[in-house]
């Protein structure tokens, strides 16, 4: 790290330069200010305790509100059922969660986690480029539409529905909460295109309309009847692979 030359600046903007030895006396300030080691890792472990006890009261509302979801298939619960399947009370709710919105976006964010990790896992078990792309865009697909198959721990439709509505009102959270799955599909394009597998011209474009083309594929299946007629995960990388002149 680099050294700056001690200097102070008065109230009209006159730099004046600092005596070695006040800098010594601030050192040494702050020293003392921090106290003994006991007095930090006494502090230290406190927080850290007050920490895991926060976490663990915050997954009792996650996994509460989870479970209702999975009763009503829908997210038609109230807070305070959500209080008493718990077991906490309406003031620690609010202490962590702003209402019923915030709670749902802390869902939605738990959902993108869970299958962010999985879509890793199914993309590092291929070696080639494009079939590393393959496996994320199907996998993907999946997680989007339920009524495909059966992915993660909870039922995800009621999450999807939500995530519209706050893509409306708030895109800067969803977006946020997505960039994950963006960064993730934006690698695996730009790998395939360094491998040669794939011609775009612009990779990061090209990311984001496979993200968007995968991702709501599924609202436009629950407009059509017949179930033959519905866009499989087949479907969408063959789609995604024309346009990529793969």
């Amino acid at each position: 790290m680099y050294e700056r030359s001690p200097v102070s600046r008065t109230c009209t903007g006159t730099v004046n330069a600092v005596e070695p030895e006040s800098e010594a006396a601030v050192t040494d300030s702050e020293d003392v200010d921090r106290g003994p080691e006991w007095r930090q890792r006494a502090v230290s472990r406190s927080l850290t305790a007050a920490k895991s006890r926060a976490e663990q009261r915050i997954q009792r509302f996650l996994d509460a509100a989870f479970e209702l979801i999975d009763e009503k298939g829908s997210a038609e619960f109230t807070i305070q059922e959500v209080i008493d399947r718990s077991g906490q009370s309406l003031r620690g709710f609010y202490q962590y969660f702003d209402g019923k919105d915030e709670l749902l976006l802390a869902l939605f964010e738990e959902s993108i986690r869970e299958s962010s990790e999985d879509l890793e896992k199914v993309v590092a078990a291929e070696t080639e480029p494009l079939a590393r792309l393959r496996a994320f865009v199907i996998r993907l697909h999946e997680w989007c539409d339920p009524a495909e198959h059966k992915r993660g721990s909870h039922n995800r439709r009621p999450i999807s529905e939500f995530t519209l509505q706050l893509a409306v009102h708030h895109p800067d959270r969803v977006a946020t909460t997505m960039a994950p799955i963006a960064r993730q599909v934006l690698e695996l394009v730009e790998a395939a295109v360094a491998a040669g597998a794939i011609e775009v011209d612009d990779p990061r474009r090209a990311a984001a309309l496979v993200q968007q083309t995968v991702m709501f594929s599924w609202f436009g299946n629950r407009i059509v009847q017949n179930p033959r007629s519905r866009v499989s995960s087949d479907d969408i990388w063959e789609f995604c692979l024309h346009g990529f002149r793969g």
